[in-house]
Parts: structure tokens; C-alpha cells; sequence
């Protein structure tokens, strides 16, 4: 296996739109309307605040562990130091399952778009499934979509973040146009109702901010491609999490001002109505499409970089097939796991449209179970190495962690059959399921292969690698 190593290229700036890029992409364009539908306008921004709490007290603990193991995988390193190999491959793969699945939802969201920009595209009837028809134009845009990110991520994420920087921009653009619009052209008669079907629409939307939060674990991820003092990886993945809450929040708003509850039920793609009438311009409207289009691609090679990355530390560890652990010899990429990443995602246009609930609530399931198990491994570190450097360090104890572990439990349950939220069979369960059965093989096959002795000296020795450096730089800075 190449011995080569990741590549510090990584700044402020790539940082930031990775982490923020990656967490807006098209949820807000494709699905605002099915929030405010579900849990009515003041439900839905309710649901957003429960959610971005715990992405934020999920992000304060990742921020300490980030800052002090930077090394590829992220959770996966964390949860190891922790809680040991087995506890370290579930987290991980988890949090792999919420990545494809983004991934697999932007394949899907892709030509969804092009329904508003192209009507009637849609040509060469498959098959149907879920009452939706398939068709050859649909999912060819969708597979052809797939292809070209995957050979983004595949050339280096220099490339990748630099083409991120640009599509964020474009995102911020047309979301604030659309939120200073709706401003003076909205009013408060069309957030009514303010809440819809109780408690359980606004559960029902709960489930769904996991997936609209992730991304800010993408720092982690590639954790060891950024060029900057370890304590600012910290500060910077809180204030991602910050700027997508106020992000998604603003646009709640901003949608419920504009468009009643009966035009919302008649809109295939609400923010994009929402701007044209704000504006009283369907320019306008296809302008946010635009800008949809960049959260697409943002999201969708963000999470590429995440899942990759993931991947690429499980094989490293014998916990995966070692191929999956090399890096190109030119672009320096885990090129053979973003090959995986895209047989897996390639095929989710075949689905069809429905396929983007269930990926946002099965994806969503995964991210949880990783979070907790994060949580729990701050928790545990905080008395198992109390003496280990944390550039971002956390006040008050464990007490953050203890917050983190509790909410990440409590919306797991969400998530369970007999919640008014729980996963939709068979759809989202046969997802969940295949997943595990996935992951189970290829862990049984790995460690029969290369064995445990091996996985557990190359991840301690990572971890004395890091730590190492670690107390070198601190012992220079005090001597400077």
C-alpha cells in the first residue's frame, strides 16, 4: 500500500466554505415547503432551533477533539481512543452511511431542479416506483451529474474547495436576495398557521435537521489537508454551525412571508416561486435555481471529501480493504474510495424523486448514532486522558458532552417505530438495513484478513504521532 500522505493546502477560507458549503447545499431550495407544510411556519423554525442546539452542542465537542487528534477520519480516531476498535468502526461507518446519503440526495436533487429550469423534460418512461415515474432524461441527468463530481473530488481537494468558494458565493447571493425580499414584499398574514399537526409535525421536521446540519464534520475529516494552528480548526467549525442555522432559519422565514400555505401546497420548488414573486420576476426565480444549483454541488463534493476520507481511515486501520487506503500517486486523493462513494450514489436517479425523503431520514439516522457516539467519546476522554493537549478547550467539564449525549440519544429515538416520526417502511428501514449488512461484512472480511493486532497498532501509533507533534509545538511556542 502507498505510503504517501495527505498534503497541507488547506485555509481559512477553504475551510469555511467546505464546512458551510457543504451543510447548506439544496435542502433549503428542494424541501423548505415540506418543513412549513409538515410543521407550519413557526413549527418549522421551532424545529430548526431544537436541531441547530444540538448541532451545536455536538460541534462544541467536536471542536475539542478535532483541535486535538487532526488526523484524517475524525470520528473515527476519536471514537477509538475511546471506546476501542469496534465502537470506532460503528461510529464511523454511521457517519459514512449520513455522507452517501447526501451524496445520493444531491445525484437525485439534480434533476429535480431541472424541472423548474426545463419543464417537461422528462422523457423515456422506465418504470414507476412509489407512484413516481422514472424516466431516461431524468435519471440520465442525475448519473451524468454523479460522474462529473466524482472526477472533481478525484483531481485534489485544492480543486475541489476552490470550486466550492466560487458555488458558495453563489449560494449567499441569491439567499440573501430572497430573504431581503420577502422582507418588503412578504407579510405575517401568510405565515399562518403558525403551527401545523402539533407536536408531531414539528418531531417530523426535528428528524430532518441532521441532515440539513451536516457538514460541519467535514473539517475533522480532512483534518490532516489543513494548513492552520489546531485551535483554529476548532473556532472555525463552531462558526459554520452558527452561520447555518441563522442561514436555514432566515430562509423559513423568509419562504412563510412570501407565499401562503396554499401556494406553497401547489409549488413543486417554493423558494424559487417564493423569490419570483417577491420580485414579481421569474428571472428571479431562476436565479435562486442557480444558486440552488451551487448548494448542489457545494454539498455534493463536500461530502465526497467527508466520506472518502472516512473511508480512506477505516482501510488504513485493516478495517476496510487496505486498497480503499491508497492515494493517487498525482492528485494525492483516496481515489479508489471515491470510486466506491460513486458506484454507491450513481444508481440513487434510478429511484426516482422519492428516493430524497428517504435518503434525508436514513442518512439522518446515521449521523445521530455517529454524533452520540462523539459525544460520548468527549465524555469519556475527559476522564480517560485528562492531560491530553486540547487547543480548543471547552469550559465547565464535561457537562457540554453530557448535553450532546443526551439530545443525540433523544432524537435518536425519533427516529424508531411507533414515534410519530419513525423511519417509513419499507423504504427507509431497507437502507438502514443493506447498510449495517454492508458494513458487517466488510469488517468480518477485514479483520480476518489483516487481523486485530494490526488495526489496533497502526491506530495507536497514528494517535502518538499526533500527540507527539503536538507537545513538540507547544514546547517551541513556550520556549519562543
Amino acid at each position: 500500500m502507498s505510503e504517501k500522505k495527505f498534503i497541507k493546502t488547506l485555509g481559512n477560507r477553504d475551510v469555511l466554505s467546505l464546512a458551510f458549503g457543504a451543510m447548506i447545499g439544496w435542502g433549503w431550495v428542494v424541501t423548505t415547503g415540506l418543513w412549513i407544510t409538515e410543521a407550519g411556519s413557526l413549527g418549522a423554525i421551532l424545529a430548526f432551533v431544537i436541531g441547530g442546539l444540538l448541532v451545536t452542542f455536538v460541534g462544541l465537542t467536536y471542536a475539542e477533539l478535532a483541535s486535538a487528534l487532526p488526523l484524517a477520519g475524525g470520528e473515527h480516531v476519536y471514537s477509538f481512543k475511546a471506546m476501542g476498535r469496534v465502537a470506532s468502526f460503528v461510529t464511523t461507518w454511521a457517519i459514512i452511511l449520513g455522507y452517501v446519503s447526501v451524496v445520493a440526495f444531491e445525484a437525485v436533487a439534480l434533476p429535480t431542479v431541472f424541472e423548474y429550469l426545463i419543464p417537461n423534460y422528462s422523457k423515456g418512461y422506465l418504470y414507476t416506483i412509489a407512484d413516481w415515474d422514472v424516466t431516461v432524461t431524468w435519471a440520465g441527468v442525475g448519473i451524468i451529474g454523479s460522474i462529473f463530481i466524482a472526477w472533481i473530488n478525484y483531481r485534489g481537494i485544492k480543486f475541489s474547495t476552490a470550486a466550492m468558494f466560487i458555488l458558495t458565493l453563489l449560494i449567499l447571493i441569491a439567499g440573501v436576495l430572497l430573504i431581503s425580499g420577502s422582507s418588503f414584499s412578504g407579510n405575517g398574514q401568510n405565515m399562518q398557521p403558525l403551527f401545523e399537526k402539533g407536536m408531531a409535525g414539528i418531531l417530523t421536521v426535528v428528524i430532518m435537521t441532521p441532515f440539513m446540519f451536516v457538514g460541519f464534520d467535514v473539517i475533522p475529516q480532512a483534518a490532516e489537508e489543513i494548513n492552520l494552528p489546531q485551535k483554529q480548526i476548532g473556532k472555525l467549525l463552531i462558526v459554520s454551525v452558527i452561520f447555518a442555522i441563522v442561514w436555514y432559519i432566515a430562509v423559513i422565514f423568509g419562504v412563510s412571508r412570501v407565499l401562503s400555505p396554499s401556494e406553497i401546497a401547489q409549488s413543486n420548488l417554493v423558494t424559487a416561486d417564493a423569490m419570483a414573486k417577491a420580485f414579481n420576476s421569474k428571472m428571479m426565480g431562476n436565479l435562486l435555481v442557480l444558486g440552488g444549483i451551487g448548494g448542489i454541488l457545494t454539498s455534493w463534493i463536500g461530502f465526497y471529501v467527508g466520506g472518502s476520507r472516512a473511508i480512506y481511515a477505516l482501510a488504513r486501520a485493516g478495517m476496510l480493504p487496505k486498497s480503499l487506503g491508497e492515494l493517487h500517486p498525482k492528485y494525492n486523493t483516496p481515489h479508489k474510495a471515491i470510486l466506491l462513494i460513486a458506484v454507491l450514489s450513481t444508481a440513487a436517479p434510478l429511484l426516482g424523486r422519492p428516493a430524497l425523503v428517504w435518503l434525508v431520514d436514513a442518512g439522518g439516522l446515521g449521523l445521530v448514532v455517529a454524533w452520540f457516539m462523539v459525544a460520548l467519546s468527549f465524555v469519556i476522554l475527559r476522564k480517560k486522558s485528562p492531560d491530553m493537549q486540547r487547543p480548543f478547550r471547552l469550559q465547565g467539564g464535561t457537562s457540554i458532552g453530557w448535553i450532546a449525549v443526551i439530545m443525540s440519544l433523544g432524537v435518536s429515538i425519533l427516529y424508531m417505530p411507533g414515534m410519530p416520526s419513525a423511519l417509513i417502511w419499507p423504504y427507509e428501514w431497507v437502507i438502514v438495513f443493506a447498510w449495517i449488512i454492508l458494513g458487517f461484512c466488510f469488517y468480518k472480511i477485514s479483520m480476518s484478513k489483516y487481523g486485530t493486532e494490526y488495526s489496533n497498532k497502526h491506530m495507536n501509533d497514528e494517535i502518538a504521532r499526533v500527540i507527539k507533534y503536538e507537545d513538540e509545538t507547544d514546547i517551541e511556542e513556550k520556549s519562543s
